[in-house]
């Protein structure tokens, strides 16, 4: 695949520039990041014009939602076209992001002390938020069968029916692991979940970012009492690199939960701001084209990471993710003290570390390639510097 205009052409001093996460801290220790879950490309020209066009008509005052954003409708609108699901716009609310959404959710249906089940390894925000409300964590793991990370159903629901958790936080597709559920795992999840009386939290925010042949399924659309105890969260940030407009989406499928939530006060929960708004309705209405050259460039670029460390590295234990645009990689088999530590004083690489995503996973890395063509080299070069003993590959030059 030749260069992608806008998505290989990536100058290297004008990302080093940025004033967010990614960049500024790599920057300020001589690193390449590929750690936080941002992407380097341009923002969409859709959203671009979006954007500058609210701001050139000086529309920047109060807006008029006094009945909620155009996003209700929108989101309900790109459920039905992408997923044939029909959620409720009534039942649809506005946040910040999905940590915030979580929280509330958490807030509203539990009380300290209650078991909350995850999926682990799992967004490191997630698992803190339960360690900070005085929740008790319950995991539900993936295991690695030798062809990829599998849900541990078996040993799930013995701890379900010990332990007895309030909710169920689902991220599918899920990170780190890019694994994609198939109907027949949600279908056993559901299951659980009636049986045992269990909320569902469903954090679908990557659900645009799914490779072939595998195709994303609401959980919310799998049946009527799925759909009752699910609250879905999602945002456009993560398939169009939008996180610091801070907008996000909530369903409510528990109509009691929803009632609760909007019997707080007025804007206790904050609100979300016109920038994030015209920029989700601009990508989701408009940004399509954009999305699918994106994903034929991530599409390229995660076989690269899979052949590359399959060739150069092949002890470390890593799948070819079926979504996201993030290797999970295990590098217990090397036998490394810290990893995360070995690729930036060898290879000149900022990677995320597994510590954060879990009490058992600090042996392993993810790697976000959500970057251009050139670039990626450099961060596999980086990477398989720490990774190996021999220095096959030389470690790309600092910043």
């Amino acid at each position: 695949m030749a260069g992608v205009p806008g998505f290989d052409d990536l100058d290297l001093g004008a990302l080093s520039a940025r004033a967010g996460a990614k960049w500024s801290q790599a920057v300020s220790d001589e690193l390449i990041p590929s750690w936080v879950a941002d992407m380097d490309f341009p923002v969409a020209p859709e959203i671009r014009r979006a954007l500058h066009e609210r701001i050139e008509n000086s529309d920047l005052g109060y807006p008029d939602w006094f009945r909620g954003t155009p996003l209700r409708t929108e989101f309900c609108k790109r459920m039905t076209s992408k997923y044939g699901w029909e959620p409720d716009p009534d039942a649809v609310r506005e946040q910040t992001d999905l940590i915030q959404a979580l929280q509330i959710i958490l807030h509203l249906a539990t009380t300290r002390g209650d078991a909350v089940a995850i999926q682990t390894p799992n967004y490191p925000p997630f698992l803190s938020t339960l360690r900070r409300m005085g929740l008790q964590q319950i995991d539900f793991p993936f295991i690695d069968t030798g062809d990829g990370w599998e849900l541990d159903f078996d040993a799930f629901e013995q701890v379900v029916a010990r332990y007895r958790p309030r909710v169920l936080i689902l991220v599918n597709p899920h990170n780190p692991t890019g694994r994609v559920h198939t109907r027949d795992e949600l279908d056993r999840v559901a299951d659980i979940a009636e049986r045992f009386d269990i909320l569902v939290v469903s954090d679908e925010i990557h659900a645009e970012l799914i490779y072939e042949p595998h195709r994303h399924i609401p959980f919310a659309s799998l049946g009527a009492d799925a759909a009752a105890r699910t609250v879905t969260i999602t945002s456009a940030s993560k398939a169009f690199n939008l996180a610091g407009l801070r907008c996000a989406v909530v369903h409510y499928g528990p109509v009691g939960l929803l009632s609760r939530r909007d019997a707080e006060p007025f804007d206790l929960y904050g609100a979300v701001s016109v920038p994030g708004v015209v920029a989700t309705l601009a990508a989701w209405q408009h940004g399509d084209a954009w999305q699918s050259d994106l994903l034929q460039v991530l599409e390229r670029n995660r076989r690269h990471v899979h052949e590359v460390l399959r060739a150069e590295v092949p002890t470390a234990r890593h799948h070819l993710p079926e979504a996201t645009y993030l290797s999970w990689v295990d590098a217990g088999p090397l036998g490394l003290d810290d990893p995360v530590v070995e690729v930036r004083e060898r290879g000149g690489v900022l990677v995320e570390g597994g510590a954060r995503f879990g009490r058992d996973y600090r042996n392993h890395v993810r790697i976000n390639f959500a970057t251009s063509e050139a670039l990626l080299g450099r961060i596999l070069d980086g990477v398989v510097a720490g990774l190996t003993t021999d220095g096959r590959r030389k470690a790309p030059p600092a910043i």
